[in-house]
């Protein structure tokens, strides 16, 4: 499956590789607010999920995502790079943007991903569920071994601070932070 997601990814321009990751995330954002909006049997639920709580976000978002930042980089130098092998989905998306761009492709993502898996699905079905759709969604990862333990590791870590804090906007922080510094150290690796 990896391989066909790989050779369909080749046969698009940047332009069409980044219109897609902008339409998916658009519509995880529209999915989360039509299936929250019965969920939560309310139009507006974000004020339930969301409470911008500095000390939350610096420690636990910020603490979680510094975690994954220094278990990830520790992964990538002992182990072969063929482990990390996306099929080259990831250095599409982020080698050859700007830091600006990045910033911006990270923090939808990260909004978008944290209010369905952690705020709709995770607030109605729980923690497993939660994390678990989370990794499958991953989909290019399904055949990686370290690539999904990674996903999923991350996946329960974002679902168990959302657990102790009640806030996505901790959840949001930390899966921004990883994304956008993996995204920027992307951009600056160097072939090897």
């Amino acid at each position: 499956m990896r391989n066909k997601q790989a050779e369909v990814v080749k046969a698009l321009s940047d332009r069409e590789l980044l219109l897609n990751v902008y339409l998916t995330q658009l519509s995880l954002l529209l999915i989360s607010w039509i299936v929250g909006y019965f969920l939560f049997r309310e139009g507006w639920f974000l004020d339930r999920i969301v409470e911008l709580v500095w000390a939350d976000m610096v420690l636990y978002g910020g603490g979680v995502a510094l975690v994954v930042i220094l278990i990830d980089i520790a992964l990538m130098r002992l182990l072969p790079e063929s482990a990390f092998d996306d099929g080259g989905i990831n250095e599409r998306i982020f080698k050859n943007r700007s830091i600006f761009h990045i910033f911006i492709l990270s923090l939808l993502i990260s909004i978008s991903e944290e209010v369905m898996f952690r705020g709709v699905i995770q607030t109605h079905f729980g923690l497993v569920i939660a994390s678990l759709l989370f990794a499958i969604i991953h989909v290019r990862y399904l055949t990686k071994p370290v690539l999904f333990s990674l996903v999923v590791g991350i996946s329960f870590l974002l679902g168990i601070i959302y657990e102790i804090t009640g806030n996505i906007a901790v959840t949001i922080t930390a899966h921004f932070l990883i994304d956008f510094i993996m995204g920027c150290l992307i951009k600056y690796r160097t072939p090897k």
